[in-house]
Parts: C-alpha cells; sequence; structure tokens
C-alpha cells in the first residue's frame, strides 16, 4: 500500500533560477498539500500536464527526495524514516533511470538482482519469464550502449521488477515500444494485480489508463484537483470521453 498525507515539496531557488522564473521568492513549492492512497490488488493512475509536481512525488514515494512536509508511506514504512526499507519493497521504473552502457542487458539485470539477494535459482526463473513475455532473449548478451529505445525499456522494465517487489511504481512504462511490447507490458501490470501487488500506474495515454486503473488522481500546479475510482470518474464526467473530461478538469483549475 502507498499512503500519500498532506504531501508538500518546496525546493530552494538560486539566484540564475530566480532570475530565469521572474521572481524574488527563494523558495518554490511543487507539490501542495496532497493526499491519497494505492491500495494492494488495484491499479492507481495519477494524472498530471507536464510541470504538475507528479514526478517529484513519485519521487517522494520513492524515497529518492524527502518531502517538505506531510508524511509518505509504502508497505506501511515511513520514506523518511525507513527509506532503505522502502527501497526493499519498491519497484520503481522511471524515464530518468541510467544505464550502465558498458554492461549487457544480462550483466545490468544480474547486478539489480543481487542487490536484492535474489537467489539465483529464482532469479533464471524470473528472468527467463520476464525475457519471453518481452521478447528479450535475442539481445540479452548486447551491451546497452547497442540498444534501441525500445530495447532499453524492456530492461529498465525487468530491472524493475527482477526482485518481484510488494508495491511498483510504472512510470511511463510503454514510453518508446511498439505496439506489441506495448500490449505485452499491459498484461504484466494486470498480473501485478492479479498477485495482489499495490500498482501505481502513470501515463499520458488515457486508453491505457481507460483499460487498466481502478482508482486515479489528477494533479495540476502541484494540487490535487481530483481522486476517486474510476467507475466514478466515467460516471460523472460531463465530457464525451476520458481525455476530455481530463483537459476540462485541468483547465476549469487554471481559469
Amino acid at each position: 500500500m502507498i499512503s500519500v498525507e498532506n504531501l508538500r515539496k518546496e525546493f530552494k531557488l538560486n539566484k540564475e533560477k530566480r532570475k530565469e522564473l521572474g521572481t524574488c521568492e527563494t523558495m518554490i513549492r511543487v507539490v501542495n498539500d496532497i493526499s491519497f492512497e494505492c491500495k494492494p490488488g488495484r491499479i492507481f493512475s495519477l494524472l498530471g500536464p507536464n510541470g504538475a509536481g507528479k514526478t517529484t512525488t513519485l519521487r517522494v514515494i520513492a524515497s529518492i527526495i524527502k518531502p517538505s512536509a506531510g508524511r509518505v508511506t509504502v508497505a506501511g514504512m515511513d520514506v523518511v524514516e525507513n527509506p532503505l526499507g522502502v527501497k526493499q519493497k519498491l519497484g520503481f521504473l522511471t524515464g530518468s533511470t541510467g544505464l550502465y552502457h558498458r554492461l549487457t542487458a544480462d550483466e545490468f539485470i544480474k547486478y539489480f538482482a543481487d542487490l536484492y539477494n535474489v537467489p539465483k535459482q529464482v532469479f533464471e526463473e524470473r528472468k527467463d519469464r520476464l525475457y519471453t513475455l518481452l521478447d528479450m532473449h535475442d539481445f540479452a548478451r548486447k551491451r546497452l550502449g547497442q540498444l534501441s529505445t525500445g530495447m532499453k525499456q524492456k530492461v529498465s522494465i525487468v530491472r524493475t521488477i527482477i526482485h518481484d517487489p510488494d508495491v511498483i511504481v510504472f512510470d511511463e512504462p510503454t514510453s518508446g515500444l511498439d505496439v506489441i511490447s506495448a500490449a505485452n507490458i499491459i498484461n504484466l501490470v494486470k498480473d501485478c494485480k492479479a498477485e495482489g501487488k499495490t500498482v501505481l500506474f502513470s501515463s499520458h495515454i488515457m486508453s491505457e489508463v481507460d483499460l487498466l486503473c481502478d482508482d486515479l488522481a489528477i494533479i495540476h500546479r502541484g494540487n490535487l484537483l481530483y481522486s476517486g475510482t474510476m467507475e466514478e470518474y466515467r460516471t460523472n464526467m460531463q465530457s464525451s470521453n476520458l481525455t476530455a473530461e481530463f483537459i476540462r478538469i485541468v483547465n476549469q483549475a487554471s481559469a
């Protein structure tokens, strides 16, 4: 489970940044007292336009950065008090994850499995299942620097879940993938739900959100605009489709 309670995050602005933003303020608030819950066996979608504070929120959940105020727990552990415990229980896929280009895909994934103390036999079984699902066997021994964007994304996905975490954050998991690979990722996310895992799924592709998600929240300019079930969202929307309703909610908040 992921619990976010009155999360606030502020960053200090240096002189150059203040000049760029045209402000005299020394601090900028990018997340403003937001709260939501992601429950086991359900898929939660966090949506927001660029600059909404979505990535910052995900990084706090992953214990990469500390909140300025509020409390965030993952699998019952506080991200500030027990960040190592959180990392053991969490798989976090983000587009900004660096890959070691001199390593092969096999070497890179084995490295992360060893970090999580995954037993050798368990590792081989999981790796083979994921490689088959994502069609990775043909480039498993190639250096990461030689791989295409889509291939690198597949490696990042396996790295994220090789330790079989209880809580998984997928940030744009189908980015850079072809239609068949994207469909396989969708099935993988569904499998995670069926296994009772807590899944936070972030995507700009509303058809994926519609297909997968049980609950969702929309944030804009650091503020929570909507939080509820997908069924409630569909029932109460004032627009003709999900994307149009998302745009309406964001534009209404910007007016």
